[in-house]
Parts: C-alpha cells; structure tokens; sequence
C-alpha cells in the first residue's frame, strides 16, 4: 500500500476513533487530543482537529497533499467503558509498532463490544432512583415506590428511543411517567412522600454527563462545546420540569389535590 492509502486509513482510523468517543458521552477536547496524536504517532506533522457535539472535522497535510474529513455524529449515548477502552488504545498504539488495520480491528471491536443487558440496566437504574429517594429524606416505602418508578421510566424510555423521539419529548414523557406512578403509589400507600418519590425517580433523568462536560469544555477553552451542551443540559431539566409540573397541575385540576 503507497503513503498515501496508508495517510487516508490512518485518518479514518482516527476519525473511527474519536466517534466512539463522542458517541459515548467524551468530552470534545478529549476527542480533538485523541485524534491528533494517533496521527502524529505515525508522523503526520500537520494535524488540525475540530470536534463539536455533534461533528467531527479533521484536516491533515503530509507530504504537500491536504486531507479533509467530516464525521456527522448523531447519538451521543453514555458508555464510559468505551471511552476507557479507546484511551488505552490510543496509549498503545503511539508507543508500540501497532499497524493501522491492527488499530482498525481492534477499535472495531470495541464498537460492537455489547454493553450491560438492559435488563441489568433498568433493575440498578431502579435501585438508583430508590436510594435518591432515601438521600432526600424518604422512608422505607418511598424506597420501594421509587425503585418500581424508576425501573418503569427506564424501561419506558428505552422502547421510546427506538422511535426517535427528541430527547426534550422523551424526558418530558418520562417525568410524567414517574409523576404519575409517584401519585398512584401515594393513594395505595398513606405514608409515602409523593415529593420524595418523584425526586428520587427523575434523578436518572437528569443530565448530570451533559453538565459536567460543559463546565469541563468550558473549562478547557472550547466554549462552543460547552455552550451546547449547557444548552443541551437546560432542555432536558425544563423538559423534566414540564412534565412533572402539568402532570401535578393536570391532577389537582381534575381531583382537587394531591
């Protein structure tokens, strides 16, 4: 293969790399730092790297020719296993003689890596929500309605994502969900906190990830990034607020009170 396949391979590889990063939840200037040194690892000198949320654009020059890529990325889930994986990747591949198809395989098979079962997921998102409700002041009962909610919520939100439904409509969708489950469990049992219930199960919904990696793009000097996903982080807390908000107003409406 001539320098110049070998150039465009090293690319996508690199591109290839910084997508799973950004696909599960990394911040930008991690992504942008990954990808110019896996290409300066293999004397690539000029290596201009430019990465939003929801993009990455890369333009190379090496040996009097100029590269230029573009990478839309569309889902941003959280997986930070996957990040973990790439950044021991990257680590080997610029201190070790790793081929680039070697780096090919081997980020492909951290892209069909399976995750935990959902299953998994919707019973310790359960848990989460539960112990929520403890760290806020709830009882035993506000435990166990919230574990049931917040499980509910998970698995809910998990069978919406096939249908590609905006994630300001899909939090707005499961905070009604678990206002609704939280008034439900406070007619059944009297001495539950319907407060501490709600509270408890919509913390999973909060965009904790997307607020951290705003104030750290920020941080970092990457203020578009951080901006967005500020933005990001916004919508998603006033999509939770609306739907707990009109699910209560809607039932003290009707009903007279909680």
């Amino acid at each position: 293969m001539d320098k110049k396949e070998e150039t465009k391979k090293l690319i996508v590889m690199s591109i290839l790399a910084g997508k799973i990063m950004l696909q599960n939840g990394a911040e930008t200037y991690r992504v942008e730092d990954t990808i110019v040194r896996l290409c300066e690892a293999r004397g690539i000198k000029y290596v201009h790297s430019f990465v939003t949320p929801t993009g990455i654009f890369l333009s190379v020059e090496h040996n009097n020719e100029l590269f230029s890529y573009i990478k839309r990325v569309k889902s941003i889930k959280i997986d930070l296993e996957k990040i973990a994986l790439v950044n021991d990747f990257s680590r080997k591949f610029v201190n070790s003689n790793m081929t680039v198809q070697e780096g090919m395989d081997y980020l492909n098979e951290i892209t069909t890596k399976k995750a935990f079962s959902k299953y998994l997921r919707y019973i310790f998102g359960g848990f989460a929500a539960a112990f929520f409700s403890l760290l806020f002041g709830g009882n035993l009962l506000d435990f166990v309605s919230s574990y049931f909610a917040g499980f509910i919520v998970l698995t809910a939100l998990d069978k919406l994502s096939k249908y590609n439904v905006t994630f300001f409509v899909k939090n707005v969708i499961g905070s009604i969900i678990v206002t609704i489950i939280a008034i439900i469990f406070s007619h059944i049992f009297i001495k539950t906190n319907i407060d501490k219930i709600i509270i408890g199960s919509i913390m999973p919904l909060v965009p904790g990830v997307a607020i951290t990696n705003a104030i750290r793009d920020s941080i970092s000097g990457d203020f578009l990034a951080g901006v967005s996903r500020g933005i990001e982080a916004i919508i998603i807390a006033l999509g939770i607020a609306f739907g707990v908000g009109i699910t209560l107003k809607t039932y003290i409406l009707f009903f007279g009170g909680i």
